[in-house]
C-alpha cells in the first residue's frame, strides 16, 4: 500500500485552489449527480458507485448509490490514488494486488475487493476526485469499461461546469437575474404542453416544479393524440441550462414526429436514441442522454390499453380502485447512451376506477427524514387519492412538506379512466 506521501499530487497546491474554486465540498444531495451514480451502478452490475472529491484530509461524496457514508478519510489510498494519473484506476482483485491489499476498506468489515475510478480532471489539468464504481467480489475491467466510465467522470464534470457557470450568473446585478429567471420560466414553459388533451373515458392531470426557477431544467412531460392512441411521455434530460433544453426540444420533437407512424413505444425510442446520438456526431463521448418513458394508451370496451417502454427511466405505477399500488415495468438503456440499444415493452389494461402515474426521479429522490421519498413513499401518497387531480395534489403536498426536500425537477402525469 502506497505510503501518504506517495498519494500526494505533485499539483497539490493548484489542485486544491481547483476544488475551492468549483466550491463543492460539503453541498446538499443533487439528483443530477445521483442519476450518474445510479446508472454507473447499473451499467456495470455493481452495488457501490461514488462521485467523491479529494480533500486535504479527506474524501468527500457528492453522491454515494449503495452507500450510507458521506465521506472517508484521505489515507486509505483508493480515490487519492485515482487521482495521480488522467486515466481510470483499476484494482481487479484487491486481496491479491499489492497496491490495496493492507488498505483498511479491503482488509477490514467492508472487504472490498474490486475498485475501478476515473479522475475528476478539469479543463485546466487538475484532478478534483473520482466517478467509481465498487464490488465486494473481484471482477475483469475491460478497456471498453475504462473508456465508459471516464466518459461519465466526464459527465459529471460537464454538471460541475454548469454549476460554476450558475454562480456567475447568480452573482450579476438583480435586475439581469430577475431577467434570466423570467427567460427560464418561459422556455421551460414552451416546452411542456401548454394544455393536456382531453381522453375519452378519462381524466388526466399533471404536475412541473422545477428545482431551481432561474434555470431551465430537462426534466418534461408531454400529452397529445396519433391517430387512434394518446401518446403520453414523461422524460428527463441530463444537464441544465440552454443545451438541456436544446435536448428536450430535440426530444419532444423526435417523439411527436416517431408517433405518426410508429406501431410500438419502443419504435419511438429506438428513433429517438438514433436521433441523440446522431447529434453527437463522430465524437464518442456521452454528452447528453435522455431518460423517457413512453405509453401508447388505446380506448377499448375495457378501458384504457396501455402499452409502456421505457429508455432509462422510472417504471409507471398502477393503483387499483382499491388504491393498490404495482410497478409496470419495461427495460431500456437511456436515449444517446449507446448504438446498439434496445427497448422492451409492459403491456396493461386501465380499467375504470384505476390510475397510471408517471414521473420523473426528482420526484423519488426527494429528501425525507428517514432519507429518499423512494416508490414507497410515492405509492402511499397515491393510496390517500382518488381522481387524476387529488393524487397530483397529493404529491404536491408531500413535495412541498417543510421536512422534505427536492433537489431536482420534479414532472408527473396521473390518467384514471373514468368509465
Amino acid at each position: 500500500m502506497s505510503s501518504h506521501a506517495d498519494l500526494i499530487p505533485e499539483d497539490e497546491e493548484q489542485r486544491m485552489a481547483a476544488v475551492r474554486r468549483y466550491d463543492v465540498l460539503d453541498t446538499p444531495p443533487d439528483g443530477a449527480f445521483d442519476r450518474v451514480t445510479r446508472l454507473a451502478a447499473r451499467h456495470f452490475g455493481v452495488p457501490v458507485s461514488i462521485v467523491s472529491i479529494v480533500d486535504t484530509d479527506r474524501i468527500w461524496f457528492k453522491s454515494h448509490h449503495g452507500l450510507d457514508v458521506e465521506e472517508i478519510g484521505r489515507e486509505p489510498g483508493l480515490c487519492a490514488s485515482a487521482i495521480l494519473g488522467d486515466k481510470p484506476w483499476v484494482v481487479e482483485n484487491a486481496e491479491l494486488d499489492p497496491r490495496a491489499m493492507a488498505n483498511p476498506l479491503v482488509a477490514g468489515e467492508m472487504g472490498l475487493r474490486f475498485y475501478a475510478g476515473a479522475p475528476l480532471r478539469t479543463q485546466d489539468g487538475h484532478n478534483l476526485g473520482t466517478l467509481c464504481v465498487i464490488d465486494q467480489e473481484p471482477r475483469e475491467f475491460s478497456d471498453e469499461d475504462c473508456e465508459v466510465l471516464a466518459e461519465l467522470a466526464d459527465v459529471v464534470m460537464d454538471e460541475l461546469e454548469l454549476r460554476i457557470a450558475a454562480r456567475r450568473t447568480v452573482g450579476e446585478e438583480a435586475a439581469l437575474r430577475e431577467q434570466a429567471e423570467e427567460m427560464a420560466r418561459e422556455l421551460q414553459a414552451s416546452l411542456l404542453p401548454p394544455e393536456l388533451p382531453p381522453i375519452e373515458g378519462a381524466e388526466i392531470a399533471s404536475l412541473y416544479l422545477p428545482a431551481n426557477a432561474g434555470v431551465v431544467g430537462g426534466d418534461f412531460f408531454d400529452v397529445f393524440a396519433a391517430g387512434d392512441k394518446c401518446v403520453l411521455a414523461v422524460g428527463d434530460v441530463s444537464g441544465k441550462g440552454l443545451t438541456a433544453a436544446a435536448v428536450t426540444g430535440l426530444a419532444r420533437h423526435t417523439i411527436r414526429s416517431a408517433a405518426m407512424w410508429a406501431d410500438r413505444p419502443a419504435e419511438i425510442l429506438t428513433n429517438l436514441n438514433q436521433a441523440m446520438l446522431l447529434g453527437r456526431g463522430e465524437s464518442e463521448d456521452i454528452e447528453h442522454f435522455c431518460t423517457v418513458l413512453l405509453a401508447f394508451a388505446r380506448r377499448t370496451d375495457d378501458g384504457l390499453e396501455l402499452r409502456v417502454a421505457s429508455a432509462g427511466h422510472p417504471p409507471a405505477l398502477l393503483a387499483d380502485g382499491q388504491g393498490r399500488c404495482a410497478e409496470l415495468t419495461s427495460s431500456g438503456p437511456p436515449a444517446g447512451w449507446r448504438a446498439d440499444a434496445t427497448y422492451e415493452e409492459s403491456t396493461a389494461v386501465l380499467r375504470p376506477g384505476e390510475r397510471l402515474l408517471m414521473y420523473t426521479d426528482g420526484l423519488t429522490e426527494a429528501r425525507t427524514a428517514d432519507g429518499f421519498l423512494g416508490t414507497a413513499g410515492l405509492m402511499s401518497a397515491m393510496t390517500s387519492a382518488d381522481s387524476a387531480q387529488q393524487t397530483i395534489d397529493a404529491v404536491r403536498r408531500v413535495v412541498e412538506h417543510g421536512e422534505v426536500q427536492v433537489t431536482d425537477d420534479v414532472a408527473v402525469l396521473v390518467v384514471k379512466v373514468t368509465d
